[in-house]
């Protein structure tokens, strides 16, 4: 049966919007799998990192002097804190890329709760059957998303006036490759090729990028980042249905 939802107005809203959908009863499974994925690799990860900071630290105490051990009780956090953060934000692309399948199958899932009509109903089967078409998808993101980075990371070196624009610009950025990210799962549920995706999201720029900042904000909070996926799929995918599910498919 058809969901009826009230149009929300702005991408932020959309966002918010996955919030109400991954409490719905239908979709719970299907956003535990790349939660699970997400909590798996996060504190696997972070935990391997985090053993390896005790000797780092213990090298950097050597340097210096005993008055000043005191300064160990202060640069543990310190610098937890700031790799907590970091990790954060390069962690993301990673599950992403990982989870991709599952997410793909969790964008069919909220579709069909949106709009009470299947995409395929191949199960199991057509999950693994499209993995390898999932990952490419992911790299053709990658392909997109590295040499504007490096652009940015060039602007960075440029005194003064890099300092003042690349900053906006990364934030900018990372704001649009939040968005593809997550409104592509509809797109590409109907395999609709991603340049076709990113000349469509274009159309909508404004709301596309609310939609990205706000995933960009949470992604760089610890422990709250592992929820950003499972929502920022719902969320896309509700945006994917209100804004360009009929104009692609011609589906109601």
């Amino acid at each position: 049966m058809k969901q009826t939802l009230s149009e929300p107005i702005s991408g932020l809203e959309y966002f918010l919007k996955g919030f109400q959908l991954i409490k719905q009863p239908g979709l719970r499974t299907f956003v535990l799998v790349p939660l699970c994925i997400n909590l798996l690799l996060f504190s696997g990860a972070f935990y391997a990192l985090y053993l390896q900071l005790g000797p780092m630290i213990d090298q950097l105490m050597s340097y210096v002097p005993d008055f000043l051990s005191w300064l160990n009780y202060i640069l543990w956090p310190i610098i937890l804190l700031c790799i907590l953060f970091i990790f954060s934000y390069f962690f993301s692309t990673v599950a992403n890329l990982i989870a991709a399948p599952f997410n793909g199958l969790l964008a069919e899932k909220v579709e069909m709760h949106l709009t009470g009509q299947t995409i395929n109903d191949d199960g199991l089967a057509q999950v693994l059957k499209d993995v390898p078409r999932a990952l490419k998808r992911e790299l053709d993101k990658m392909i997109y998303f590295i040499p504007k980075a490096i652009g940015c990371l060039i602007l960075f070196l440029i005194p003064v006036v890099g300092q003042t624009v690349a900053p906006v610009l990364w934030f900018l950025l990372s704001c649009w490759m939040m968005a593809i990210q997550y409104v592509d799962y509809g797109f590409d549920n109907h395999k609709i090729s991603f340049p076709v995706m990113r000349d469509t999201l274009k159309t909508k720029r404004m709301s596309n990028l609310s939609f990205g900042a706000i995933a960009t904000l949470l992604s760089a909070i610890p422990i709250v980042n592992l929820i950003v996926m499972p929502v920022g799929v719902c969320g896309g995918t509700a945006m994917w249905v209100a804004h360009y599910r009929t104009e692609m498919t011609g589906r109601a």
